[in-house]
């Protein structure tokens, strides 16, 4: 009792100070009672806005009456059961402001139930993740309906205050989702944005036709949008009055703007994030063994404006969405499949003529000098698809001899892999053809692909899904793989009802948008399945196409594998009679490819470049190297193209620049972008500085002759290593004058902190 008197004395005396006094006091008056670690504790946030509405409101700590009702850490703090209409409620422990949330509603047995839920929560216990973040769970029972049960799960860091947070929903008694004639009843939750005048659609999978790719697209959201209750796609909402800034964000993937979730906006400034398709199939069964899990979402809020707000949703995918951080190492990779295509549409051989032991051999041989640190074996290498065994014809050793090269480099081997596709006569096919896809009450017939057998299409969403997991598990162990590239996944292909997209109950529609909505949701299982047993795996999800599942979904498991050549022939509307063979547009060695593989770095905003693979060519001369390898270094790490046919000086040259950039690639994954200019204008300038420690990269790119100034935005280090046409001064403040001469179009290179 001392201890609350003590409390509210100090919160009365606090209360003649200004209003920005008031806030720091209150937090710093909860560290010393509360502690920093995360913990149970008993204070209040008061609204001082309409109740009525899930929103923001102004911070101030008291005593409560029940315990188990708010947890915190250094960042953030979360109440639950704060209201009749709101499930819980987060803030910062840094700023003054609290954002609560509307439970979520979603329909069982033809009921609409909200998920309001008995006070207070049960607390099932907490787990501390691999990647540093605490998980905890807490559950509690629908008032009104006794046998539904809701889990909260949520995981906190100690870092920021971005917390990632999910929903099942378990009944005692078996029941089943919809029953209506709308078969995607569900609300995720609602909260309001009414003290934020300024609120951003930030979306992922918007397909750019003219670079051939998917592109980070902000739009700013209008006080019309909210009057008109225009809905929007994201996955991204970030609202901010500059001094404040909020985020919102959910896991998943597809392309724009084929929604399968969006967010309503209404004209009192609520958002809502509610189900557009395919997120249950009316009829799925809902039980204890088997619960109904929502989508991965994110929260939280900074103090600062939007810029920061982007910065800090950034070191969070870094660090803190994936459980297992092994993704996010910014290795250096190479792929064989470019010297494949060209082989084939140059030279007129077979795809497959250059996927043999001896090339490979070879090719690692020069990876190595390079400084590529995964070399990846690309369609081909297997001798037919389905069983993934090495072609014994091409790779008389298996992968022993490879294995045993790349080992003794220092290097990781990585694989190709097509999930949906299974040879006619391989053993998955013969022992589970129900697991083959099918549309409209029949099984997809064959194909021919890349000249070899009939080609069946399984279902990633059905037990074949597991058992690829376990075949990729099984490659591994064999081979020694630790990276798997999974490319031509369509969001799209199967309307069976024998699979787990819906049952016979379902139309081929609803079972059709089941499978689309839940197959990044098991890309994401098989990769979690293969982590589970692989120490430090990687999977990339291939994304060079339209049509794929693009979003922050696989972010959470693995990274994406975004450009190959860029646009084709196709995109510019050239007539087919003057094509060249090669069917890529951008194929040839010099800028005009760099130009269209750097326009995606606007991701690098929000997500760390990093995580977006992109190829860059090794060829000859130099001065076009100098370019990729500028391009390279901003994060996309990767290369292909024809290895032996480098000349030596190139081979030293890469190897020299990228072990410069190797000293500092952590800083440069770390840094926020700094971009000046435009792609292919002169001059375009990236800094990657990282503000902690000063180390990172400048790059400068001119497509016509001249000297160009730059300062530096951040303060950097002494040390560094430029290029021959580039001249550093280190300034007064700390930060770096640095003077490109460019006698020709090129690049400019300077590398801060390397020894």
């Amino acid at each position: 009792m001392k201890r609350k008197i003590n409390l509210l004395g100090a919160i009365r005396r606090m209360k003649s100070r200004s209003e920005k006094c008031l806030k720091k006091n209150m937090v710093a008056l909860a560290f010393v009672l509360f502690g920093t670690g995360s913990a149970f504790a008993q204070y209040y946030v008061s609204p001082s806005g309409d109740d009525k509405n899930p929103g923001t409101h102004k911070v101030s700590f008291q005593t409560m009456e029940k315990a188990h009702n708010v947890i915190h850490n250094k960042q953030v703090w979360i109440r639950l059961s704060c209201a009749p209409d709101c499930l819980w409620e987060y803030g910062s422990m840094k700023g003054g402001s609290a954002y609560k949330f509307s439970p979520p509603a979603i329909e069982v047995d033809g009921r609409f139930l909200t998920a309001a839920v008995e006070s207070p929560f049960e607390n099932l216990g907490s787990t501390k993740l691999a990647n540093g973040a605490t998980e905890y769970v807490f559950e509690s029972r629908f008032v009104k309906e006794s046998n539904l049960t809701l889990t909260l799960r949520m995981q906190l860091n100690d870092d920021l205050p971005l917390i990632r947070f999910r929903y099942e929903i378990k009944s005692e008694q078996p029941t089943r989702l919809g029953g209506s004639t709308s078969s995607n009843r569900l609300d995720y939750l609602g909260v309001s944005l009414q003290h934020l005048n300024e609120v951003q659609e930030i979306q992922l999978s918007n397909f750019a036709g003219m670079v051939h790719s998917y592109m980070l697209s902000a739009r700013s959201l209008v006080p019309s949008d909210f009057q008109e209750k225009v809905a929007v796609m994201g996955p991204i909402l970030a609202a901010s009055d500059g001094q404040h800034s909020f985020v919102l964000a959910y896991e998943h993937g597809s392309q724009t703007p084929d929604a399968f979730l969006h967010y309503e906006l209404n004209p009192n400034r609520e958002v809502r994030l509610t189900a557009v398709k395919g997120n249950y199939c009316p009829g799925d069964t809902v039980s204890v063994s088997q619960p109904y899990r929502t989508l991965w979402l994110e929260t939280g809020a900074v103090e600062g404006d939007m810029d920061q707000l982007a910065s800090c949703f950034r070191t969070f995918v870094l660090k803190y969405m994936s459980p297992t951080n092994a993704s996010r190492e910014p290795l250096i990779f190479y792929n064989t499949w470019n010297f494949q295509e060209r082989n084939q549409s140059w030279n007129g051989k077979s795809v497959n003529e250059a996927m043999n032991e001896d090339r490979m051999l070879k090719e690692i041989s020069v990876a190595h000098k390079l400084g590529v640190d995964v070399f990846v074996i690309d369609a081909g290498w297997f001798e037919k698809t389905g069983d993934w065994q090495p072609d014994p014809a091409r790779f008389p050793n298996g992968f022993k001899l490879i294995r045993e090269q790349l080992k003794a480099n220092g290097m990781r081997l990585g694989l190709w892999f097509c999930p949906r596709l299974a040879a006619s006569s391989s053993r998955v096919v013969e022992e589970h053809p129900e697991w083959r896809m099918s549309s409209n009450g029949s099984v997809i017939a064959p194909i021919d692909w890349l000249s070899t057998e009939k080609t069946d299409l399984m279902c990633l969403v059905s037990d074949f899904a597991e058992s690829f997991a376990d075949k990729l598990i099984r490659v591994a162990q064999e081979t020694g793989a630790t990276y798997f590239k999974l490319d031509m996944i369509d969001q799209y292909g199967c309307d069976s009802p024998d699979h787990h997209h819906g049952g016979a109950a379902c139309t081929p529609e609803e079972r059709s948008q089941s499978y689309g909505f839940q197959l990044p949701l098991y890309l994401s299982r098989i990769a979690d399945r293969v982590a589970a047993k692989v120490p430090n795996v990687i999977v990339d999800f291939d994304v060079t196409e339209r049509g794929r599942a693009m979003g922050l979904g696989f972010l959470a498991s693995g990274r994406f594998f975004l450009m190959n050549n860029g646009p084709y022939y196709e995109n510019y509307d050239i007539p087919k009679g003057i094509q060249p063979r090669y069917d890529n547009l951008f194929a040839y060695q010099g800028q005009a490819r760099t130009w269209i593989a750097r326009t995606p770095l606007t991701f690098d905003q929000w997500i760390p470049s990093n995580l977006f693979l992109t190829h860059y060519f090794p060829d000859d001369p130099q001065k076009w190297q100098e370019v990729n390898v500028a391009s390279l270094i901003l994060g996309q790490n990767g290369i292909w193209g024809d290895l032996l046919g480098i000349s030596k000086e190139g081979v030293e040259y890469i190897g020299g620049v990228l072990a410069k950039y190797k000293q500092v690639r952590d800083d440069v994954t770390a840094s926020d972008p700094i971009v000046t200019g435009i792609v292919s204008g002169s001059p375009e300038i990236h800094e990657k500085i990282f503000t902690a420690t000063g180390r990172g990269v400048v790059v400068l790119f001119a497509t016509g002759p001249g000297t160009y100034t730059y300062v530096t935005r951040n303060k950097v280090v002494d040390q560094f290593w430029a290029g021959e046409n580039m001249k550093v001064v280190k300034g007064v403040d700390g930060k770096a004058i640095i003077t490109a001469t460019m006698k020709t179009p090129g690049a400019g290179i300077v590398i801060f902190g390397v020894q």
